[in-house]
């Protein structure tokens, strides 16, 4: 099997390379700025690529890979920006349509949990959804274009709904590496929200695995969430990295007020993932039953 990855030298691409070494599975990166895989030269096949500006040949360039994870996407953490729907979005479609007119069978494209709005309690990936904020409302409506797609083209889907992680390579503008930053520049006091938000998280590391064995199926699962169906504060999370690495730092909660664009409890429903781990079940499953 020959997989291609789009945004492969970014947080989530470079662990997602790792976790598809670990297969037999030809791989092959795409990127803008292929310096920053020099250390990957040997196991993958690199290609400089703009998904911007794609050539009617980009299909081709990757090798007719048999799937595209595509995890590319321009303008974060910027949520509230119009540069989503009015610039990213339609490129996405451009490109993401050229690779399928050109024979691509099978694609997992990563959502977000912003597409979900300000739902509250588990959310499951069937219910409905009400993004508030230009980032949610551009992934979900490349979702359904993917889907009135599928009507014309055939070709098989993975919409890999995303919640919240945490990693090395993460961007500094995340919590966790706020967090180590200052624990090694010798702070004594981390400034945070008041930490009583209920999140899903999961590893940098459990995410790739997820995306890599959903992209491996080759098939037509629709929408999954990638997440650990389990709630936990945010004040609880920031504990739990500072018990695991031994680090000590005074928090100053309530520093930060909540973002307005999340809900204060919110966390996915693990239920139809979890059942992929089943044999019995995981034909129906990856079938779209």
């Amino acid at each position: 099997m020959k997989i291609a990855v789009t945004g492969a030298s970014g947080f989530i691409g470079r662990h997602v390379l790792t976790s598809l070494l670990k297969s037999q599975v030809e791989v092959i990166a795409v990127t803008r700025d292929t310096a920053r895989l020099d250390d990957l030269s040997r196991h993958v096949r690199i290609i400089a690529m703009d998904i911007a500006h794609p050539t009617a040949d980009c299909f081709e360039q990757m090798g007719c890979p048999d799937v595209l994870i595509h995890l590319a996407w321009d303008g974060l953490p910027h949520y509230k920006s119009l540069h989503h729907f009015e610039t990213e979005l339609p490129r996405q479609y451009h490109f993401l349509k050229t690779m399928i007119e050109a024979g691509l069978p099978s694609l997992l494209v990563t959502g977000t949990c912003f597409e979900y709005g300000i739902q509250s309690g588990p959310l499951s990936a069937e219910i409905q959804t009400q993004p508030n904020n230009p980032y949610g409302y551009a992934k979900d409506a490349l979702r359904q274009q993917l889907n009135f797609l599928q009507s014309i083209e055939p070709f098989n889907l993975t919409w890999a709904r995303l919640f919240y992680m945490y990693g090395e390579g993460q961007p500094n503008s995340s919590l966790y590496p706020k967090l180590k930053e200052s624990i090694l520049c010798g702070d004594k006091v981390f400034n945070m929200s008041g930490g009583e938000q209920l999140r899903d998280y999961l590893s940098v590391e459990e995410v790739a695995s997820r995306i890599t064995r959903l992209a491996m199926t080759g098939g037509n699962v629709g929408t999954i969430n990638i997440c650990s169906g389990k709630p936990i504060s945010v004040r609880r999370l920031v504990d739990q990295w500072l018990q695991k690495n031994g680090w000590e730092i005074e928090l100053n909660l309530g520093y930060y007020p909540y973002p307005d664009y999340e809900p204060m409890a919110f966390w996915g429903d693990s239920s139809q993932f979890d059942a992929i781990s089943a044999p019995e079940r995981a034909t129906d499953i990856f079938a779209g039953n």
